[in-house]
């Protein structure tokens, strides 16, 4: 089986539009939460979220181009070529029929679904926009990276709700170790800030309304974020054999369903995953240095995973680093996966433990080492990335330095 390679990077995130903001905000322990602009505030509920900023579209597109693309696209097709940059590849002109795209996304185009519907029901217009459908569809962002890039291979979007990037990275770590393909732009990307969607996330009763508090005592619920994380996977030895720098490498890759309830989480299903991430990984418990964990700040599903943690790694879990980066740049969804790979890829080079900030006081059903509201110091060599979404989709990557 092949080795798989991260050569490239690339983010567009409420910490940051590149791998080096995010870096340097993750290790600052400076949160991307604050008040909604994006959407008018006189008919929210919860009027904070955590919004990308300073991206101007103009700069990066042109206006025949912006009419194509959702601002779930723009994030995705600017943070591929952040990560296509670094890789080195020419996708075009070296392995196009050779390479894939498997992007991940939770709903894909929403807030041009709510501008379409606003002007039928609310301006009472006649039409929508006549490029509606293809700027909304889900699998719009994967597309758009195809073209650009030339990538002729197997292109595909997985939909799984907030574990749609963990899976699609999984499935192009497992298409380049079967040696289906030996490159692949993957990753996760997500922008829900429009009336109808944060209106919907309100009605769940989910949302805290003043900030993101995992593992916390006092934790309201989470907080919604929005952006990209795109990543160019590679056969380690064709990537070692052009000079390639290795960010990383996937070494594991666990999924389960809890086939149980559509919203409450399953601790079983959970274990499930992560077992089956250490075995392909062929790693044992105590190799584990670090878990970038789903942590949404919910009273469910802290509780959940700290048992899960606890149930797969026995004595170690009180070792562990876990600490959710959720609590600094929201929840992306579909997205999530993704902004917290690169989290755990840049505290795996730049050797620092990313802190759960917001912190107020210890839970006595999250027991572990969350890393409260501080950076780390420390070498870190293995870790895993958990994804626990709604449906009961649960998907668990393990990353080498």
């Amino acid at each position: 089986m092949n080795r798989v390679a991260i050569t490239g990077m690339g983010v567009i995130s409420p910490l940051g539009n590149d791998t080096a903001a995010l870096s340097e905000n993750l290790r600052a322990a400076r949160g991307g939460i604050g008040p909604l602009t994006l959407v008018p505030h006189d008919q929210l509920i919860i009027k904070i979220g955590a919004e990308v900023k300073n991206f101007d579209p103009t700069a990066h597109f042109t206006d025949k181009q912006l009419g194509l693309l959702d601002r779930c696209a723009q994030f995705a097709l600017v943070a591929a070529r952040q990560a296509v940059r670094q890789s080195g590849i020419r996708f075009r002109e070296e392995l196009g029929s050779r390479s894939a795209a498997i992007i991940g996304a939770g709903v894909g185009g929403m807030t041009t679904l709510d501008e379409n519907f606003h002007r039928i029901y609310a301006e009472g217009q006649r039409r929508p926009h006549p490029l509606t459908v293809p700027k909304l569809m889900i699998s719009a962002a994967m597309s758009h990276i195809t073209i650009e890039h030339g990538i002729t291979g197997p292109a595909f979007t997985v939909a799984s709700a907030c574990a749609s990037s963990n899976h699609a990275v999984g499935l192009a770590y497992q298409m380049i170790q079967g040696g289906m393909v030996d490159a692949v732009v993957t990753g996760g990307t997500e922008a829900v800030f429009c009336l109808g969607g944060v209106k919907g996330w309100e009605a769940l009763r989910v949302m805290a309304p003043d900030t993101c508090r995992p593992f916390s005592k006092k934790r309201a619920g989470m907080v919604l974020g929005e952006g990209a994380g795109i990543f160019v996977l590679e056969n380690l030895e064709r990537a070692q054999a052009r000079g390639a720098e290795i960010l990383g490498e996937v070494i594991g890759f666990g999924m389960s369903s809890d086939a149980a309830d559509i919203i409450l989480p399953s601790a079983t299903g959970q274990v499930a995953a992560m077992e089956a991430c250490l075995k392909d990984a062929s790693l044992a418990a105590e190799e584990v240095d670090y878990i970038n964990a789903h942590g949404t700040g919910t009273v469910a599903n802290d509780v959940t995973e700290t048992k899960a943690i606890h149930s797969v790694f026995g004595s170690h879990a009180r070792k562990l680093a876990v600490s959710s980066t959720k609590s600094m740049h929201g929840h992306l969804l579909g997205g999530a996966g993704a902004i917290e790979l690169a989290a755990t890829l840049v505290a795996l080079r730049d050797s620092f433990i990313p802190p759960t900030i917001n912190y107020l006081e210890p839970d006595p059903d999250c027991d572990l080492d969350y890393v409260p509201n501080t950076a780390r110091e420390a070498k870190l060599r293995v870790a895993l990335s958990n994804s626990f979404a709604f449906g009961g989709h649960n998907a668990v990557l393990a990353i080498r330095r």
